[in-house]
């Protein structure tokens, strides 16, 4: 999952807990809704973090029996997919738990809405901005940024739909938009969620110390110990590491695991600096320990780095079968993977012509997104072809100083 993508999920829990809702009978019995509520997958002892996994069950229990009862209560369909997707972040289990949340907005969205009715305009605004983050989830871009415009059009006072349009910009390439919306939201609400979109621009944009001071205002303004505040700190943590500043990257990564214990992204990150720095017995150790909680394709993939550069050939080979059978699976479910497919067969594999031929298709959707650009360029430089890479390369510094 991308920064932005998991910044487009973090608004969600929570925001639907006061929402009413008239819905009309459709005729759907008990047994029928019974079999549309998706199971709540068992946490990893290590991911329960006290009596969080008990009010995830709770909030998930009493929705699904609210279903069963009324299969048309729209606020308890919204809450599922809150949940989904709350638990798709958390445990990594992104194929199951996307298809869940999406299913479950769906819900909501095919009853007719009345134009006059401010309640009905607020529930599909809210089922609206839900559609938008699970698209954002599962990479579906262009249909994120129309289903967020769809919901601002309801509500152009929300600021959490505006996280969204950044978000759908900046995967886009468009950075100027992605800039005025992220304007809009902080003026609306500044917050964790609107301090991390800055934070990410003011890096996009190449000011690393900016960066780092919006990610800072992101971090003291979520609530320690919570997977928001978690998130923004492992992001705070990624911006020292890209300053060369290993020592306070290392700080914050073991800050996080102090407010929540065996945080597997915090984990990982230590393993990778280990990795950087050679220390493979470390590095092993931690992302083995990451992986054992939660199946993040990322951390198999430096998993295969660590191989690859100690020559356990054997090793990567399997490592790397696991990563192209998770991209598969995530690509099942409805994942667009074709740059993360990319890059793993031009980085691991050194396979250019076909990394080439699913960074192509990603090209194809979003041509100006500086990230795709870089990859098209690294290719043709790896194939030997320096003027076609050129060409790319430049398209990636554009779009990287579009504005400012």
């Amino acid at each position: 999952m991308t920064k932005l993508t998991c910044f487009a999920t973090i608004w969600t829990l929570g925001i639907l807990l006061l929402l009413s809702c008239n819905q009309q009978p459709t005729g759907k019995s008990t047994a029928e809704a019974n079999s549309e509520v998706a199971t709540l997958l068992d946490r990893h002892p290590a991911l329960r973090n006290g009596v969080e996994w008990d009010k995830v069950q709770n909030a998930y229990g009493t929705a699904r029996a609210a279903v069963q009862q009324n299969p048309d209560d729209a606020k308890s369909w919204l809450l599922l997919a809150e949940v989904f997707m709350q638990e798709a972040r958390v445990t990594g289990e992104h194929p199951y738990y996307y298809p869940a949340a999406l299913k479950a907005v769906e819900k909501v969205l095919e009853k007719p809405f009345s134009e006059g009715n401010p309640k009905d305009q607020d529930l599909k605004f809210q089922a609206l901005s839900l559609k938008a983050g699970v698209e954002m989830s599962l990479h579906q871009f262009d249909k994120a940024f129309q289903t967020a415009q769809e919901a601002v059009a309801i509500n152009p006072h929300n600021a959490a739909i505006y996280g969204v349009l950044t978000d759908a910009c900046v995967e886009l390439g468009h950075y100027d938009e992605a800039v005025d919306f992220a304007d809009k939201m902080v003026g609306i609400r500044p917050d964790l969620r609107s301090y991390s979109r800055v934070s990410y621009l003011r890096e996009i944009f190449g000011d690393l110390p900016g960066a780092i001071e919006a990610m800072k205002l992101a971090v003291s303004a979520g609530y320690p110990g919570s997977e928001q505040a978690a998130w923004a700190k492992l992001n705070l943590g990624h911006l020292y590491e890209k300053t060369g500043d290993f020592d306070k990257a290392r700080e914050t990564f073991e800050s996080i695991l102090n407010e929540r214990p065996d945080y597997p992204f915090a984990i990982a990150a230590l393993g990778n600096l280990a990795l950087q720095q050679n220390d493979y017995q470390t590095a092993e150790k931690l992302l083995n320990r990451a992986i054992e909680i939660a199946p993040e394709v990322g951390f198999y993939e430096n998993l295969a780095r660590l191989y690859k550069q100690t020559g356990r050939m054997e090793e990567f080979d399997k490592t790397f079968e696991t990563i192209i059978a998770m991209m598969n699976e995530d690509a099942e479910a409805g994942h667009v993977m074709d740059l993360e497919m990319a890059k793993v067969y031009l980085e691991l594999k050194e396979d250019p012509k076909l990394a080439l031929q699913y960074a192509r298709k990603e090209y194809e959707l979003r041509p100006q997104n500086k990230d795709v650009n870089a990859v098209m360029a690294q290719i043709f430089q790896k194939a030997g072809q320096p003027e076609e890479a050129a060409k790319y390369a430049a398209a990636a510094v554009v779009s990287n100083r579009s504005k400012g």
